[in-house]
């Protein structure tokens, strides 16, 4: 083993953007770095602070992907900083011992939840979150089999993956957990022609399918599902991962049609936008069916769970959400950029739906019809299908420094989630750039056109 030329943190915040993308090349992720240099999708961003990130080279870009919903405050929140300053110096891992300041999140947490989610385990991520869900489902419930909806995602770890509804991420890794199986999202018939002989332990989904395209259910759905899952018996798991703290206009999206789930997952925001934090909360009957006394008590555990900076962070992004009433922004803001982009739609045919609620949103693009699409066997539709997402979103940042990105489980969605700190200023200027993008751009292989340009350039300049 050799330890020599290791580099030092001054010596990383020198590097050059070759140097990045050559140590990702080597050391990450290749396919990755072609991928996201196709379209300049590798700058060197240096700087960041609420809506906006700064190049290397000066250039300020408006960030309306935000984290896909991390970023709920923004970047590098002063206050959520702040607060992870004063606990310091206090241990931040320490197991034999009863955190201090996580103690004081689930105290929070259990105030702003849906009225009866009072217990609460801390883990890292969203995918964690899920999959703690996913345990407790079966061990309170003493059942095995699971439903999830088509077009889902609730994260790519193996369990988490088995309930995520696109079969590109299933396939590789199959056989997956057994015992789970998906139903269209947004259907209650379908919900009740599978749990009917009680036997189900759990459904999980999400309020608004978030990489499924920006998807809203039907108004009642979530009722529906509520009322279906009482009925006979099954857990349902309400994943907020995305939706949660303020983002579709309500704290929590599930509120919007005042159900309580069994389990909700938290993750993204929990964090203040500046850390990594998962949980998931459940009603005390539930955990204590579960872990209730000593023998069970650590069937579930995590090593860096609610350790002590994260849980700071997430106890002042919580309090500044409230304090600044981020929800009501984001439902009042939200509404704004809707109807900004629902006009664009009337005067342009690329845009075949505009869809959302609060402050996430999604723009669904037309298929290519016509000559072309037919010569070609409908190749120019697949195409449109898996890349004209990438196109504009490529235009977006390389020629209007606005950052977005497509939706995982349908790329012909572009996705805007800025952090719910956005000013109407902004949402115009993003609003513009869609215009003049649109404008210029009649159609799919328009926007290859104008696409490969890009490309040729980023190439040659590298």
């Amino acid at each position: 083993m050799q330890y020599n030329n290791l580099l030092q943190i001054d010596d990383v915040l020198k590097l050059e953007r070759r140097q990045v993308r050559d140590y990702h090349k080597t050391y990450i992720n290749p396919g990755l770095v072609n991928m996201m240099g196709i379209l300049n999708f590798d700058k060197q961003f240096v700087r960041a602070e609420g809506v906006e990130v700064w190049d290397r080279d000066g250039n300020v870009y408006l960030d309306f992907l935000g984290g896909y919903g991390a970023l709920n405050l923004g970047h590098n929140p002063k206050s959520v900083i702040e607060a992870v300053e004063k606990v310091k110096s206090l241990p931040n891992i320490l197991q034999a011992a009863l955190g201090t300041v996580v103690s004081g999140l689930a105290h929070n947490l259990a105030r702003i939840l849906p009225q009866g989610l009072e217990r609460s385990f801390f883990c890292n991520s969203g995918a964690e979150a899920v999959e703690g869900a996913l345990k407790l489902a079966r061990i309170a419930s003493g059942k095995t089999k699971t439903l999830y909806c088509e077009g889902s995602f609730h994260g790519k770890t193996f369990g988490a993956l088995s309930v995520t509804g696109r079969q590109k991420y299933q396939t590789p890794f199959q056989p997956l957990m057994a015992d789970c199986e998906a139903i269209p999202f947004g259907d209650l018939e379908a919900l009740e022609n599978k749990v009917y002989k009680k036997d189900v332990a759990c459904f999980i989904l999400e309020p608004i399918q978030g990489e499924g395209g920006i998807i809203v259910p039907p108004e009642g759905y979530l009722r529906g599902v509520r009322e279906i899952c009482n009925k006979y018996g099954v857990l349902m798991i309400v994943d907020e991962i995305q939706t949660g703290f303020g983002r579709t206009g309500k704290m929590f999206a599930c509120e919007h049609e005042n159900v309580v789930p069994d389990i909700i997952c938290l993750a993204k925001s929990l964090g203040g936008s500046i850390m990594p934090i998962g949980a998931y909360s459940t009603k005390a009957e539930i955990w204590d069916k579960a872990y209730g006394g000593m023998e069970k008590a650590l069937l579930h555990t995590s090593t860096f769970g609610g350790n002590t900076w994260a849980a700071a962070a997430a106890i002042e992004g919580i309090n500044q959400i409230i304090e600044l009433d981020l929800a009501a922004a984001a439902q009042e803001k939200g509404a704004y950029l809707l109807q900004g982009l629902k006009d664009l739609q009337e005067k342009y045919g690329m845009i075949q739906d505009v869809r959302g609620k609060g402050l996430m949103v999604g723009i669904e693009f037309s298929k290519p019809t016509g000559l072309m699409d037919k010569l070609t066997g409908g190749a120019v539709n697949r195409l449109s299908e898996e890349y004209l997402g990438s196109l504009v979103a490529g235009e977006l940042q390389n020629k209007y420094g606005i950052i977005t990105a497509f939706t995982l489980n349908n790329p012909n969605v572009i996705r805007l989630e800025p952090p719910l700190i956005v000013t109407k200023e902004q949402i115009d200027q993003v609003i513009k750039a869609f215009d003049d993008i649109f404008h210029a751009n009649k159609g799919f292989m328009g926007m290859v056109l104008s696409g490969g340009k890009t490309v040729l350039g980023t190439f040659f300049k590298k």
